[in-house]
């Protein structure tokens, strides 16, 4: 029988995989990465081939993966970003399943990425199916809370249709907006991605594919571990200093 997820915490090797002795080879993956991004080369080729140079796992080739960009991808996200202080009277409408692991992993405990473009990205993932974890609930309320300081005129949360379950999270979604008394929205569609990469709405996701698209966007998972979870267990695979 399958175990029952209860958190979105650290898969069962990820304490061996992320070590500390892990950390200089899982660095000079992330730069070689980096290094070969920043020469145009395609992305997947460019996994395989330090993957297969540095003898990394599934799970730490997908780790530096996310870490990494071109660094021109990187400096035009920036260039995107809004602060807070922008959001007032604003609708913001998030990327709903990549906000809330993102989220959801840094109060459990799993591994939160600290990436070149300045993201928190979570290696978890809910492939086809999303469950409700422990930790659900208080990221709803967190993020209200935060959009509701901010002046947000309406969270308009965007999930991925086809996932098993979405519709469950959207009644939780707005079980806990009626509770508290946010305005929140949520919808239900095929591509959220889509969606987000043309709207001239700010955005919160850390998608990169998402961020090279969009108009405008908010760092919204990076702001609420830096002031909210300041228990997350965050890795960093830029070059050590010094």
């Amino acid at each position: 029988m399958a175990r029952h997820q209860t958190h979105r915490g650290l898969a069962p090797q990820d304490e061996r995989l992320f070590a500390d002795r892990q950390l200089p080879a899982l660095r000079a993956a992330a730069a070689d990465l980096c290094w070969l991004l920043d020469r145009g080369y395609a992305s997947r080729s460019a996994v395989e081939l330090v993957g297969n140079r540095h003898n990394l796992t599934s799970r730490q080739r997908n780790a530096v993966a996310r870490h990494a960009c071109a660094d021109e991808d990187a400096q035009r996200r920036r260039r995107l970003r809004v602060e807070p202080a922008q959001l007032a009277g604003h609708e913001l409408w998030l990327d709903g399943y990549n906000v809330l692991t993102i989220l959801e992993s840094g109060l459990a405990g799993g591994i939160v990425l600290l990436c070149r473009d300045g993201c928190c990205r979570d290696i978890a993932g809910i492939h086809r199916c999303y469950r409700k974890v422990t930790e659900t609930f208080p990221v709803l309320r967190m993020v209200g809370e935060a959009a509701a300081a901010w002046g947000v005129s309406c969270c308009r949360w965007w999930l991925d249709k086809p996932v098993s379950n979405s519709g469950r999270l959207k009644a939780a979604i707005l079980e806990a907006a009626a509770e508290a008394g946010w305005k929140m929205e949520v919808e239900l569609t095929f591509s959220p991605d889509h969606v987000l990469s043309h709207t001239g709405e700010i955005i919160a996701t850390s998608d990169g594919i998402v961020l090279d698209r969009c108009q405008r966007w908010v760092n919204l998972a990076r702001l609420l571990i830096t002031e909210r979870i300041t228990q997350a267990r965050l890795l960093d695979l830029s070059p050590a200093e010094g």
